[in-house]
């Protein structure tokens, strides 16, 4: 009884064996079907879309952060000064900062009220609409392509689950055309289904964890920005009632 156990086990495992799925990537690819296919390549583009997003805000962002630290020691000088035609050209020298681009808009609408003999409570006004503006503009700017990497993050592991499905069915398939339930028959459609589940949390998980991080980014940057606007209008007030107080 034990040997013929023994010798219904052994055929078995041969059997297993000659059936066997390769696990390297060429051979999964063989292995699935086209529905499976299509699964994987979307999920790529995904993957491929999302890495060139991290890495553009991750250049801009580096470059703002640079330009904005050499940037702000520069203007407060020059603003200190008086110096308002200087000041624009430091900022326009720092394009690439955000803190730059909110102070020119506002220090350009400050410069051409300037020139009236006294600035309205109204101009000030203007030139806080303008910093608002600007505001507004690079908050846009630094968040481009942070809702497509927010869209892949949620939807990838969608789309690795409807690659298990089709894996599942095939693995069902496979048993019904080998009228067998052996690991041999379902190999293949258990294959499938693994690596799409495994690519779309590959996928997802990066873009999530890369949203998240940018998203603090731009938030820090907001208050940033907010802060500077906030000083810029305090300085226009202040040297609009210096102006009044010597006539």
């Amino acid at each position: 009884m034990l040997s013929a156990n023994m010798t219904l086990y052994g055929m078995w495992i041969l059997q297993e064996a000659a059936g066997s799925v390769g696990w390297d990537p060429l051979s999964l690819w063989r292995q699935m079907g086209l529905a499976a296919r299509l699964v994987v390549i979307l999920l790529f583009v995904m993957s491929a879309w999302s890495i060139g997003v991290m890495i553009d805000r991750y250049m801009a962002f580096t470059a703002a952060r640079k330009q904005s630290r050499t940037f702000a020691p520069l203007v407060a000088g020059a603003l200190r000064d008086g110096k308002i035609d200087e000041a624009i050209h430091i900022a326009e020298r720092h394009k690439k900062s955000h803190l730059a681009k909110v102070v020119t808009a506002g220090l350009q609408e400050f410069q051409a009220h300037q020139a009236s003999a006294e600035l309205s409570g109204e101009e000030i006004d203007s030139s806080r609409r303008a910093l608002e503006r600007a505001s507004a503009i690079v908050h846009a700017e630094l968040k481009r392509g942070l809702s497509g990497l927010a869209t892949i993050g949620a939807t990838a592991p969608f789309v690795g689950l409807f690659g298990t499905v089709v894996g599942i069915i095939n693995a069902f398939h496979g048993i019904s055309t080998e009228k067998a339930t052996g690991l041999a028959a379902v190999a293949g459609g258990i294959s499938e289904a693994l690596v799409a589940t495994a690519i779309g949390l590959f996928v997802a998980v990066p873009a999530v964890m890369a949203f998240n991080f940018f998203t603090s980014k731009v938030e820090a940057y907001d208050v940033e920005m907010d802060n500077s606007s906030s000083e810029l209008v305090d300085y226009f007030i202040k040297r609009t009632s210096a102006k009044g107080s010597r006539k």
